[in-house]
This record gives structure tokens, sequence and C-alpha cells, in this order.
């Protein structure tokens, strides 16, 4: 039985917004959500970037049951993995048992804020298997240090760390970071459902552990409007390839952007008010192996699609029955 979530997108919505986000999706009976831990929004338009741990702060204290993950922080350049590992158990002992930090190696377009230069992928990928050794180093309490290829930490101690250990989830694309997400990662995050890197991850050391996916839909009460709201909002979408790792502004996304067009943006999210056409890309998570995925709503009117979920999508995953239901 897959569990659904919601995206707190943080490019698109104000930060006390994201947390009254949080507490209708957990109102709705969404069972987690993940917030995107940016520096900028992708363009423009969408016109919001939040600090995310603040936000985690707020829906700590604004909701009881909901579990909460970054999705996904960026531990290499902008933050630094020691500062990582503190705001994370912080949020723990705040969250207790419903927190847990997702990884990933990020994008130009947040982290060359610092001035740092943006490596290639194979050393991002090479800077994120130590910064989560750091992370994980500095959760076993004490006094620690670190001297490493790219990281040092000098007599650093985390003071609040919470009873029980958190989990530590890794982003990825392509298969050789799914090796690397078995090889270090409590869990799984990917926007695509390929049963390969479900694979590659149980492989290399992730089986049986948690997986989630995410999916993009835009929700209206129809189809065209919802089309429309896809392409204004979120055209990034449909930019392909390395792009959205190298880009280092929302000025140079919208000048991609131009490119893309109401029919190539429709093709990469669910647009529109069909219950089946949201089931079936959920499907195939489940399909690939997923047993988690949460949904990003593209758009204001977030209210409206939490209540197309709650009515038309959640009965039908809440039970095995109607989780059998919803992935045939």
């Amino acid at each position: 039985m897959v569990q659904l979530g919601y995206t707190l997108s943080s490019e698109e919505r104000a930060p006390n917004d994201l947390v009254r986000d949080a507490q209708r999706a957990e109102a709705a009976g969404f069972g987690f959500v993940m917030i995107s831990d940016h520096y900028h929004p992708w363009t423009d338009r969408t016109g919001h970037s939040p600090f995310a741990w603040t936000v985690i702060g707020g829906v700590a204290t604004a909701t009881s049951r909901l579990r909460l993950g970054t999705g996904v922080t960026c531990p290499t350049v902008r933050y630094h993995p020691a500062l990582v590992a503190q705001m994370a158990a912080t949020a723990s002992c705040m969250m207790p048992g419903r927190f847990f930090l997702g990884v990933g190696t990020g994008e130009a377009l947040n982290e060359h804020v610092t001035g740092a230069r943006w490596p290639e992928t194979a050393v991002r990928q090479e800077m994120l298997e130590e910064a989560v050794s750091v992370i994980r180093l500095l959760w076993q309490g004490g006094m620690r240090s670190h001297h490493g290829k790219h990281y040092t930490v000098e007599n650093a101690e985390i003071f609040d760390l919470p009873k029980s250990p958190t989990p530590l989830f890794v982003a990825a694309a392509g298969p050789k970071s799914a090796e690397l997400a078995g090889r270090i990662g409590d869990g799984f995050i990917s926007t695509a459902p390929k049963k390969e890197l479900i694979q590659r991850f149980a492989q290399h050391g992730g089986a049986g552990k948690e997986t989630i996916g995410q999916i993009t839909v835009c929700w209206a009460a129809d189809e065209a409007a919802a089309r429309k709201t896809a392409l204004e909002w979120w055209p990034n979408g449909a930019i392909p390839g390395e792009l959205g790792q190298e880009l280092p502004t929302p000025s140079y996304f919208e000048q991609a952007s131009q490119l893309v067009t109401e029919d190539e943006i429709a093709k990469q999210i669910v647009c529109g008010p069909d219950p089946q056409k949201h089931l079936a890309e959920i499907r195939k998570f489940v399909d690939a192996g997923f047993s988690h995925v949460y949904v990003h709503q593209v758009g204001p009117d977030q209210e409206g699609f939490v209540r197309f979920y709650e009515r038309e999508i959640l009965p039908r995953l809440e039970s095995p029955t109607g989780a059998a239901r919803a992935a045939r």
C-alpha cells in the first residue's frame, strides 16, 4: 500500500502559507510532507523562497502527526555539513519521530550564491558522500573532528540530539546516484518512476528501505485552465537534460522556459480534474517499486487541490483494497 504525501513548495508560497498548507495536509489525511530547500525560486513568477528550516520550526509546532522531510537539502556548498547536522538534529528534537533529512547534490541555482565553485557531477557526488559521513559522525554525539578531502570539522559537538536517530534519505536521478543512495542512505528519493533505480538502490544496500517518489500535478476545475496555470507557474518542469542543475539564476530559467509550450508542459505535469489521470501517475511509481509518493500541486490553488485529493484520491489509497484498485 502506497502512502501519499504533499509538497510544501517554497518556491511558490510565503512562509506562513507553507505552515498553513502543512496543517491542511495533515487534516486532509496526507501521511507526510516534503519541503523544498532552495535559495532561489526557479523563476521570478513563482516569487518566493523562504528559508526552509525556519518554516520547519513553524510546521513542527503547528502539526502533531505529520511527518516532514526536506526535499531536498544540499549539504555540500551553500551549507557546511556540520551545520546541516545541527539543523536536522534540532528539527528532530522538535518533531520526535516525525522528521527525516533528505539530501542531494543540489543545483547551481541555489548553491552558487556563496561564490564557491560549482563542481561537475562526479565531484558533487563525492562531496555528498563525505558530507553524509560528517553528518552521521556528529549525530553520534560527543566532541568530534573530521579532516577530509572536502570538509574540515574541528572540535564540534551537537548538544541537542533526538532520542532516536534521524533518518537520512538520499535523492537520485541516475544509476550511480541510486547506488550511492543505497550505500549511504536510510531511504531513497526520486522524481523518476524507474524500476532500474529502485533495483540499483536495493542491490547496493537499500533493500527494504523506504523509497519516495514525487509527482507534479496541476489540479483545476477544467483541464484547459490547469494547462495554462502549469505553463505560467512551472515551465521549468519541461526544461530538458542537465540544465536544471547547471543554470545559475531564475532569469536564465525564464529564458529557457520561453521555448516550452503548453503541450510540452502537459506531458510532464498531470493537468485537470480527472482522478484517473492522477491515480495513473501515482501508479507509475507504485509499479516501479516506490513505497511512498508525494504530490506537488502547481499554482496558487492549493486548497482546491487538497479538497480534490481528500475527496477523490486519498480514500482510494488509505486501505489495502483501495490501494489495489488504484494500482490497477
